[in-house]
């Protein structure tokens, strides 16, 4: 496939900016549109991408990026305002906004990364909202649009990833509810890429909709599970699949959740809400019209046995595998013991920082307490008032 000039929305984010690597390691001339370019220094492909600033809630922000752009043959949509208020809403428009700006840019095809939406009348707002974005995408006389529709995510990173992990981490007694034994088919970040990359394929994947999976299919219970073997956790599960509803609802899982993880509450609480239901593919594969990777597809187990053993975080564009963390990844990733080393970087001195070491020793759930007594105090210092 000849080399393009591709335009990334939502490049700063984790799959964005693990993207945004893999194109231009493809010879591709990279145009990455964010809401505020500054953010872009802090990634390692700064100096070989252009930056334009969009804000795709806004109409006229959406057609000066592309005017700034100048030519692009592909968009990738991967903007989405999960966890904000009235995310649905704005979603919708914001694709409206971008796929007109793109019409009039003269752009051939957008390709969207969205999610599983099962056939069910009472859809989560995520949920509903994934489709109502790919619907918003496709205008009359607008560029064709390839919907790619992925379940969880495997990779240190990655949202859905970091709440497992923090699950299995801080967590000695695991609630399982009934939805722990839902279906799910995840994909492992290395696989997210490719079939990204493949969908620019004009000749190999026509216009349409698509799900993306790895080669096994599990549930969220086995999904816990298979971290805590990874990392070495000691865990049991404390099944209340048998509980009344009223008694834990999913309202009070998902408060719950957003409040024993570290990850932004609104986030978790809308994720969390879309667990009522089985995610596995129910759609046409790109996997049937798109060869395997060279060596397979990523095992679920091989995708979390390397986010676990991730290193040290590096600059995005110098990983030695995508599922490891990238110093440009969200600041709550990585665990409480990485967390506690940043921190003692950041206060220790300079001579005193080789010990900080020593924490990887440190049972998890302790870890986690010590953590959450940081940020709890972070907290109340920035509410003093000076004055």
């Amino acid at each position: 496939m000849k080399a393009m000039r591709i335009l990334v929305t939502g490049a700063t984010g984790y799959i964005g900016s693990r993207l945004v690597a893999r194109l231009l390691a493809a010879g591709n001339e990279v145009v990455v549109a964010t809401r505020n370019t500054d953010k872009v220094a802090a990634f390692g492909w700064r100096d070989d991408v252009t930056a334009v600033t969009l804000d795709a809630d806004s109409s006229d922000s959406a057609a000066l990026a592309f005017a700034e752009a100048g030519h692009i043959d592909i968009v990738y949509y991967l903007v989405h305002g999960i966890g904000q208020p009235d995310f649905r809403e704005r979603d919708r428009q914001a694709a409206t906004n971008v796929a007109e700006a793109a019409k009039k840019a003269g752009v051939s095809r957008i390709i969207y990364l969205g999610g599983f939406v099962p056939d069910d009348d009472t859809l989560s707002d995520h949920l509903a909202s994934r489709a109502e974005v790919a619907s918003a995408l496709e205008i009359d006389g607008g560029p064709e649009v390839v919907w790619l529709g992925a379940a969880v995510v495997i990779g240190a990173g990655s949202t859905s990833f970091e709440m497992v992990r923090y699950v299995g981490d801080r967590l000695p007694l695991i609630p399982l509810p009934s939805w722990a034994d839902n279906a799910i088919d995840p994909i492992s970040i290395s696989d997210v890429l490719y079939y990204l990359v493949a969908a620019a394929d004009k000749h190999l994947v026509p216009p349409g909709a698509y799900d993306i999976t790895g080669p096994d299919s599990t549930t969220y219970r086995g999904l816990i599970g298979g971290y805590v073997h990874a990392a070495g956790n000691s865990r049991n599960g404390l099944p209340i699949s048998g509980w009344p509803e009223a008694l834990i609802p999913k309202s009070l899982t998902a408060w719950v959740a957003g409040n024993v993880v570290p990850v932004p509450t609104g986030l978790a609480v809308d994720l969390i809400a879309s667990l009522d239901h089985p995610m596995t593919a129910s759609g046409s594969l790109l996997r049937d019209i798109v060869p395997d990777p060279p060596g397979g597809l990523t095992p679920i187990d091989d995708a979390i046995a390397a986010a676990v053993a991730s290193p040290e975080p590096r600059p995005v564009d110098r990983l030695a595998d995508p599922h490891h963390l990238a110093d440009s990844d969200a600041p709550w990733a990585g665990g409480d013991v990485l967390r506690l080393k940043r921190f003692v970087s950041c206060i220790a001195p300079s001579v005193a920082r080789p010990a900080s070491s020593l924490l990887s020793l440190m049972p998890k759930p302790l870890a986690a307490l010590a953590r959450t007594g940081v940020d709890m105090a972070s907290s109340l210092i920035l509410k003093v008032d000076p004055a």
